[in-house]
């Protein structure tokens, strides 16, 4: 069964108080102002429960506490909305959310108040689902090796635990000998989940998709590459599709696929150009190895279908890939190369069939799913398939190409599992079924939409395919649309996007850090660019285009508006030449791509110097470029 929101509030003088009704007696969450000391405690006097209930509604649950440059803070879940269910648990979105001060008067810190600003941000835009008793964070594969006595977010996979950091506190507490306080830690994955009743032939069923994202190396599209030192790689997602039938004993499939960032040190580094430039600084082969065995571990076999092109561009990131393969030497990491944009050139994506044709080739036909059915007596799922190897996929985003090729082989696989529940027969396909058809295109597509606004910061391209089968005028320029306002967004506001992500997931410590992170050290000269250039086109409309006297000499206009264009030319062309200056760049994490040469080709004098001197924070030195050794930051 699933539990009703449980949670009721009230801020007191000295404390903020959570009361779980459901537990037997009720518990209380104390959370002491100014210093965020967590305890909890038994109601021992009903008319407590009164005071709760004459506060205020019932919340949903508690985001986290987060401790920033001069307090503590408790984001609290005020309003959620209801996504549907799996096997009678019901899921939730976060719609709204509050913060709660522990300490007044320190958001008035200039600060403190751009902190509250990001991790607002954040949650605000990021798509987070929850389940009082479900695990989100784990297939339903690797559920059946969790134990079910244990709190929920024991049992969570860290990977999606996106609130984790958040909930550090409330964990510590319990792993102190505190269980009271399990029931009020709520793990919360970032992605995407869509549960939808459909039919087929008269057999109801629940079609389900979802995408965890992982909360190690996140981030943004070019804040955010290749693999750290870990073995984790940036954009990574789990993607399940789920189908379980509405029969007596509930049968279930779940076929698990993943995507992430080719497994090398790689970066393309912004510097205003529409195409960054690409560095691939390592094949670093070792932490590739560390990848790969994390990978087996989880999922078995990896079956990595790389769809970057082989020319041009993107043609080192496939060649350092293949090298790390190579040296690898692993006979459970299965390299597949499709050049995606060769084989489907013209939008004849449907050839896409030519890659599943290859993976059966290579024996990935007989990884299967995981499939199960619940015991009427005992109430326990009762395993009767499991999944045995994934298929990764990547291209350059892990975006646009992945989405088409997952949705295709979820497709290929989703028609294998109702042959084989009996659904449909030899010969028959579920793409004969017009709405079940239209569903599972939608549900794909906004799959693909999510992912991609949260790496990208626009919806994914190449979606008119996805939902209507085939390439349409609209679509492609609604690609081009989406394109434009990447590119502005990757260059102009991705910075801060980083840096809320860096802070909501601990990658950034606010009171561990002395300086004003927020102030702009930038040259007087390359503040004032943009608004040199600005001032020029106003000054170059206002004598084009407002009225004057007839008798005013055309000669002293001409050479204004000359004059203008000079200014207006050279101010373009500064920010041009160093374009790595005007980058909105993250300001709470060094990145750990930005190489000396980049650096040095941004300018010379005042310029140069600046850069250098703003390497600490946007760059980690490229050391041990020999394989096997590791970069340190």
């Amino acid at each position: 069964m699933s539990a009703p929101l449980h949670l009721s509030a009230y801020a007191a003088v000295a404390e903020v108080r959570f009361i779980n009704n459901l537990t037997s007696p009720p518990t209380v969450l104390h959370i002491s102002k100014p210093s965020g000391i967590v305890s909890t405690s038994k109601v021992v006097d009903e008319s407590e429960i009164d005071d709760f209930a004459a506060f205020g509604p019932p919340v949903p649950g508690i985001l986290g506490l987060i401790q920033l440059r001069f307090g503590k803070y408790i984001i609290v879940v005020t309003k959620s909305e209801k996504v549907g269910l799996i096997r009678g648990h019901v899921v939730y979105r976060i719609v709204d959310f509050d913060f709660v001060a522990l300490r007044d008067g320190a958001a008035h810190d200039k600060d403190e108040a751009s902190y509250i600003a990001l991790l607002k941000r954040h949650v605000k835009s990021g798509p987070m689902y929850f389940s009082y008793t479900w695990d989100l964070t784990n297939s339903m594969q690797r559920q059946q090796d969790s134990n079910s006595l244990e709190p929920l977010w024991k049992r969570a996979d860290p990977r999606f635990f996106w609130n984790r950091f958040a909930q550090s506190e409330f964990i510590d507490y319990s792993n102190a000998g505190n269980p009271d306080i399990d029931h009020f830690i709520l793990p919360v994955v970032y992605g995407y989940i869509n549960l939808t009743k459909a039919s087929i032939k008269g057999m109801q069923f629940t079609f389900g998709l979802i995408s965890r994202r992982s909360r190690f190396r996140a981030g943004t599209r070019y804040f955010s590459r290749g693999i750290d030192a870990q073995g984790n790689v940036s954009n990574f997602n789990e993607t399940e599709q789920l189908l379980i039938l509405d029969s007596v004993n509930e049968d279930t499939y779940s076929f698990v696929q993943t995507r992430g960032s080719v497994p090398v040190y790689w970066a393309e580094i912004n510097n205003l150009r529409y195409k960054p430039k690409l560095r691939v600084f390592d094949t670093a082969f070792e932490t590739a190895r560390l990848h790969f065995n994390q990978q087996k571990m989880i999922y078995g076999a990896n079956y990595c279908v790389n769809l970057v092109n082989q020319k041009g561009h993107e043609q080192p990131v496939k060649s350092a890939y293949e090298s790390a393969i190579k040296l690898l030497n692993d006979p459970e990491v299965v390299y597949i190369y499709f050049d995606f944009h060769h084989e489907c050139k013209g939008m004849k994506w449907h050839r896409v069939q030519l890659l599943i044709d290859k993976l059966v080739d290579l024996g990935a036909d007989k990884m299967g799913w995981y499939q199960s059915s619940q015991d009427a007596e005992k109430q326990t799922p009762v395993v009767k398939k499991s999944q045995t190897a994934v298929v990764r996929t990547n291209c350059m985003d892990c975006l646009d190409r992945t989405n088409v090729v997952q949705s295709m082989l979820a497709g290929w696989t989703l028609q294998k599992q109702l042959e084989d529940a009996r659904v449909l027969v030899q010969g028959e396909h579920w793409e004969d079924n017009a709405e079940f058809m239209n569903i599972f295109r939608n549900v794909w597509a906004d799959n693909a939409d999510f992912i991609s606004k949260a790496y990208s910061g626009t919806g994914a391209l190449k979606t008119d395919f996805t939902r209507t089968g085939k390439r349409t005028k609209q679509g492609a320029l609604n690609d081009l649309r989406n394109s434009i306002e990447r590119y502005t967004r990757n260059n102009f506001f991705d910075g801060p996007r980083q840096d809320a992500y860096d802070l909501f997931l601990g990658n950034h410590l606010p009171y561990d850090v002395a300086d004003a992170p927020f102030a702009d050290h930038r040259p007087l000269l390359v503040q004032s660019m943009p608004y040199i250039s600005y001032g020029a086109l106003m000054m170059i409309s206002a004598a084009v285009f407002l009225p004057r006297k007839q008798n005013d000499a055309r000669l002293s206009i001409r050479l204004f508006i000359g004059i203008w264009l000079v200014v207006l030319g050279y101010s373009v062309y500064f920010i041009q030449k160093h374009g790595l200056a005007y980058v909105n760049w993250p300001r709470l994490v060094p990145l750990d791509y930005v190489s000396e040469q980049e650096v040095v080709h941004s300018g010379s004098g005042k310029i140069k110097g600046w850069v250098m001197s703003e390497k600490s924070k946007i760059e980690s030195k490229i050391r041990g470029l020999e394989e096997g050794k590791k970069r340190t930051e």
